[in-house]
């Protein structure tokens, strides 16, 4: 309980306190607007946080977060286009509810659905959270490499349109992670007798290019600055009864165990919780007609299923050191940046900071629901933000940060190439949450594969004679292999 008290103690500190709320409200703003959302906000400020300490840094980082998630059903409801993936689901019924002049219950239900789904799974995670770094404690190098694997071929296996595309982008993601040094032997790799190149290429150079430069120019190239006009007069009022929490209360909590197991399962995340919630939700209903017209259940299932996904993702990100989503890679990120490690021994170590990362979460989740509650009626005008200036202001902090990262024009050169990358991979469908947890993992596969071999004395069937090690394995190449296979019967079955 010491390290929960002491934290409570660095949060409530003026300043840190006041930049959660800033950067959860920013994030909210962010994830309303389609085509930018919170983990755009966490990679531009992550240069910021070079200078500042590790407790303010992580209460801007986390607060943006649970904005970034909680704000990105907004577009969804109001104009039917949603803010991130997360909120897809969110569009089938939102927006209906929204033609049909009942914007105001719509919007109440997605900002009280956000809240529950936060609050309650960080409660989750504060308890869990724990007890599996203690399970993950007696693991060798042999279950790490192997769950690291896992974690990278189950994003693979998810990926939109094909497996071979999710698992070139994760090869890349490998050959980035591989540049520079060689950690055991100091071999230079891949470096083509670049100076720049021989310390690696920085996380934060990377990150920039293929995620927010290749945003801009993607959201810009599609065309998508202009927003349906909303009819405000229908936002008075609050709309939602007791009644309607009892009438819902079976979708809560199914939706709610839904985004927890599979914000827990390594890269899943919220874009597909709130799919699936959606779909249960259907499939349980007496009327399941009706979703798709406006129905109030389809809009709690999914709110609730994509932001309980912010305590189920965070779960395997502190215990285990593998994140949850896209969204917490660029926390874990912010973690490598920061000298932290994280992992099994990470709340053992720094418990207080562990501690305050959960406050984070549970304290902005709070704000930012009163904050909703009260500026309701202001959404539409989010919507409205000219987008010549939101992406001018946006490639203004992309140059900045990439130069600050090395102090080097080689950087900023480096980071409008990764952007070229992600414009090339968006064209070709490959997807970029592979790479991006191929990079931030790469060196921890490398290092445990030859930590695991080292012990073994090369013996490398010790990764397949340890039972959980070889679960992890299993899966992993179930991962990959399920797809294609299903797809082929799927096939087969058409032709006949």
């Amino acid at each position: 309980m010491s390290p929960y008290l002491s934290a409570l103690g660095i949060l409530f500190q003026p300043m840190n306190f006041i930049m959660m709320y800033l950067c959860a409200v920013v994030g909210c703003i962010l994830g309303a607007i389609p085509g930018l959302s919170g983990g755009l906000g966490i990679t531009l400020i992550l240069p910021m946080t070079f200078a500042l300490n590790t407790n303010l840094s992580f209460a801007m980082l986390v607060g943006m977060y649970v904005g970034g998630v909680s704000g990105s059903f907004i577009a969804a409801v109001l104009v039917g286009i949603p803010g991130s993936a997360s909120s897809i689901g969110t569009c089938y019924d939102g927006y209906p509810m929204t033609k049909s002049g009942r914007a105001a219950k719509a919007l109440s239900i997605g900002i009280t659905g956000s809240f529950i789904g936060t609050f309650i799974s960080i409660i989750v995670a504060m308890l869990c959270s724990g007890a599996i770094a203690d399970i993950a404690l007696t693991l060798g190098p042999w279950e790490y490499f192997s769950l690291c694997l896992m974690a990278i071929t189950m994003v693979v296996g998810l990926s939109n349109g094909s497996v071979f595309k999710g698992l070139l982008a994760a090869f890349i993601g490998f050959f980035l992670a591989m540049i520079g040094a060689d950690k055991v032997t100091n071999q230079l790799r891949f470096t083509f007798g670049n100076t720049n190149l021989y310390s690696g290429i920085n996380m934060v150079t990377m990150l920039m290019g293929t995620f927010a430069l290749q945003q801009v120019a993607t959201s810009y190239a599609k065309g998508q600055q202009e927003m349906p006009p909303v009819d405000t007069a229908s936002l008075g009022g609050f709309g939602l009864t007791v009644k309607d929490f009892v009438d819902n209360a079976k979708v809560i909590i199914v939706s709610l165990v839904i985004g927890l197991f599979i914000g827990f399962l390594p890269g899943m995340g919220s874009g597909i919780s709130n799919l699936i919630a959606y779909g249960q939700a259907k499939k349980m209903d007496k009327h399941p007609e009706k979703f798709g017209t406006g129905y109030e259940p389809g809009v709690w299932a999914t709110e609730v299923a994509n932001n309980a996904g912010v305590g189920g993702a965070l779960i395997p990100m502190i215990s285990l050191g593998i994140p949850g989503d896209g969204t917490t890679v660029l926390l874990l990120s912010a973690m490598t940046i920061h000298g932290l490690t994280a992992g099994p021994m990470f709340i053992q170590t720094n418990p207080v900071l562990a501690a305050l990362i959960f406050l984070i979460v549970l304290i902005s989740a709070i704000l930012v629901f009163v904050t909703e509650l009260f500026t309701k009626k202001w959404f539409p005008y989010l919507l409205k933000a000219p987008y010549h200036y939101l992406f001018s202001a946006i490639l203004m902090i992309c140059f900045m940060g990439s130069f600050t990262a090395n102090t080097s024009m080689f950087s900023v050169w480096l980071m409008l190439g990764f952007g070229l990358l992600g414009v090339v991979m968006d064209m070709f469908g490959m997807p970029m949450t592979p790479l991006m947890l191929a990079f931030i993992l790469g060196s921890k596969i490398e290092e445990y594969f030859r930590i695991g071999c080292s012990y073994a004395r090369g013996d490398l069937t010790r990764f397949l004679t340890r039972p959980i090690s070889l679960i992890f394995i299993l899966i992993a190449i179930y991962s990959v292999v399920g797809p294609i296979i299903t797809k082929a019967i799927k096939n087969r079955k058409k032709a006949k």
